[in-house]
């Protein structure tokens, strides 16, 4: 089923997973937690691409495996370091794997890209009108805090408007600690004429060692308060879980009374820690999604 018509009548709960980069032992290892979060009755679970095309065809391998579990897979699609041609044979494959959600991204640069990542798919919007004649349902990326390339949040969000403009049907954001930051953006998004819904992406801070790879990441702000905690218990790992857990859980419950169409989860592969804030969100997920 499309992502886009599941919004129409109801919020969604969703995950997202990535394509083990090392061994076949990891493959099945994340295959057992995607049979873990089918328990949870995610709407999807989205796969990512991996970096530099390398990975795309163990995102057609999982998106496939999801599709067969009864779950809809929404499979990223990276257009920076992919030519037409590569994005045509990935498509193709969804189509025959039965997907029809797909998530398209131009991707981050690396840092030893080559000069001519982007060459055919300069921005995210190049790529969604190319893959808009497959006819899949499309989503795009969304950045509360502003894309780093932006020199302001208004260029990135006019950005935004030529997304669905393109064919996107609905937005992720990328991970955020500050809900204010995706209130800012749905305010002025929509002031702008960005109609479709925009699902707000949450990254359980669930160890002290993750801080700095986030920041690297995505830059995200994490609030004064959630940072002291940190700081003062980032040495006893089971509080520090325990204090990322309820975050979480807290910025869900927030996001949620304040109309959030939807929440997704960014777990790395972890389906435990999806379990632990789906144990202790059980009501709101079941008399509010």
């Amino acid at each position: 089923m499309r992502i886009d018509q599941i919004l129409q009548h109801k919020r969604t709960l969703s995950f997202e997973v990535f394509p083990p980069k090392k061994s076949e032992a990891e493959t099945d290892a994340l295959f057992r937690s995607i049979d873990k979060l089918k328990e949870l009755r995610p709407d999807f679970i989205s796969v990512t691409y991996g970096a530099g095309g390398s990975l795309s065809r163990g995102t057609a391998a999982i998106s496939g495996y999801i599709k067969r579990l009864g779950v809809e897979p929404l499979a990223h699609i990276t257009g920076g370091p992919s030519t037409p041609q590569d994005i045509d044979a990935l498509t193709s494959e969804l189509h025959d794997l039965g997907v029809e959600n797909v998530l398209c991204l131009r991707g981050d640069r690396p840092q030893d890209y080559a000069a001519d990542y982007g060459k055919h798919f300069p921005h995210a919007t190049d790529l969604i009108a190319h893959v808009r004649k497959h006819g899949f349902c499309m989503g795009g990326a969304c950045y509360p805090e502003g894309h780093a390339e932006c020199e302001t949040l208004y260029a990135d969000l006019a950005n935004l408007k030529k997304k669905q403009e393109a064919g996107a049907s609905f937005l992720i954001s990328q991970l955020f600690y500050d809900n204010t930051y995706y209130y800012r953006l749905v305010t002025e998004a929509r002031k702008i004429g960005v109609t479709v819904p925009i699902l707000p992406g949450i990254m359980p801070l669930v160890s002290a060692k993750n801080i700095a790879k986030i920041k690297s990441m995505c830059g995200s702000t994490i609030p004064i308060a959630f940072r002291n905690m940190i700081e003062i218990y980032s040495s006893r790992p089971a509080v520090m879980r325990e204090i990322g857990l309820n975050y979480a859980v807290y910025q869900i419950i927030d996001l949620i009374a304040m109309g959030a169409p939807g929440i997704h989860l960014y777990i790395m592969n972890h389906a435990d820690t999806a379990a632990e804030i789906c144990g202790r969100m059980q009501h709101v997920f079941r008399e509010l999604f």
